[in-house]
C-alpha cells in the first residue's frame, strides 16, 4: 500500500531530511557468530537463484519451520551494487512473503528515496529466512543453520557495499556486542566488501531523538560508495 503524501513527508521530516528531495537488548543474545564463520567460510557455491530460493523455501534445519506462514527470502535486484541486510522478518513480512513490508519497511523505502535509490536498485534480504515467534530476537542456533543461506546470496550477488540494518544484523555480521552506537559512522568491512552500519528504521520509528544520525548515516554510506 502506497503512502499518503502527508504520512511520507511526517517519514521524511522524522528523519531531518528537506521535502525538495525527490524522490531494539535481545532476551538472551548468545554470542554472536563470527564474522569468518558467516561470510568467509569457503562453501559450495549454488549455481542458480533458483535453486537457492527453492533450499530456501523447503528448509527445515531449525524448529522455525514449524511456526512460520512462509520463507522470506529476499528482495530486489539480483545483480544490486547495494546490500540491505535485516536481521529477522517479522508479522507482515511472514504473510507476504518479502523483507520489510511493515510500517518499518515504508520507512526504508524513504529512506532510500531520500539516497536517490529505489527498492528496485538494491537487494534486500535478513540475517533469519523465517520469522522468530512473537518477533523475538534470532537465537544463536538459527543464525548459525541461516546463515550458509545469506552466504550464497553475497557470493551469487557480488554487492560493492553492505549496509547491516540494526543492531542485531551489524553484531551478527560483524562479530561483536558493540552496541549500533559505536558501529555507525565507520566502514567495516566483510570480505573485501565495505559495511555500514545503520539504525533500524523500526528504532527510528520509537526514538524521533536520532533522526539526525540517521540521516547522517544515510549520507556516510553514499559517500563511501561513491569512493569506490
Amino acid at each position: 500500500m502506497a503512502l499518503s503524501k502527508t504520512t511520507r513527508l511526517q517519514y521524511l521530516n522524522a528523519l531531518g531530511i528537506t521535502v525538495w528531495q525527490s524522490r531494539f537488548m535481545p532476551e538472551s543474545l548468545a554470542p554472536p557468530i563470527e564474522s569468518a564463520q558467516i561470510i568467509a567460510t569457503k562453501i559450495p557455491l549454488i549455481d542458480s537463484w533458483e535453486h537457492l530460493r527453492a533450499d530456501v523455501t523447503s528448509c527445515q534445519l531449525c524448529s522455525l519451520c514449524t511456526t512460520r506462514t512462509q520463507t522470506v527470502f529476499g528482495d530486489g535486484n539480483l545483480n544490486a551494487e547495494w546490500l540491505f541486510i535485516g536481521e529477522a522478518p517479522g508479522e507482515h513480512e511472514d504473510k507476504q512473503g518479502k523483507p520489510f513490508v511493515g510500517e518499518a519497511g515504508k520507512l526504508l523505502t524513504e529512506m532510500l528515496r531520500a539516497m536517490r535509490l529505489t527498492r528496485e536498485e538494491i537487494f534486500i534480504t535478513n540475517i533469519l529466512k523465517c520469522r522468530p515467534p512473537l518477533n523475538r530476537d534470532p537465537h544463536s542456533d538459527e543464525i548459525r543453520q541461516c546463515h550458509t543461506y545469506l552466504q550464497q546470496q553475497i557470493a551469487l550477488i557480488q554487492p560493492k557495499i553492505i549496509i547491516a540494518v540494526g543492531r542485531i544484523a551489524a553484531q551478527t555480521l560483524l562479530g561483536t556486542h558493540e552496541t549500533i552506537g559505536k558501529l555507525r559512522g565507520k566502514v567495516h568491512s566483510i570480505e573485501n566488501v565495505p559495511l555500514i552500519a545503520i539504525y533500524h528504521p523500526a528504532y527510528l520509528l520509537r526514538s524521533l531523538i536520532e533522526k539526525r544520525k540517521a540521516w547522517q548515516d544515510l549520507q556516510f554510506a553514499l559517500q563511501t560508495f561513491k569512493s569506490l
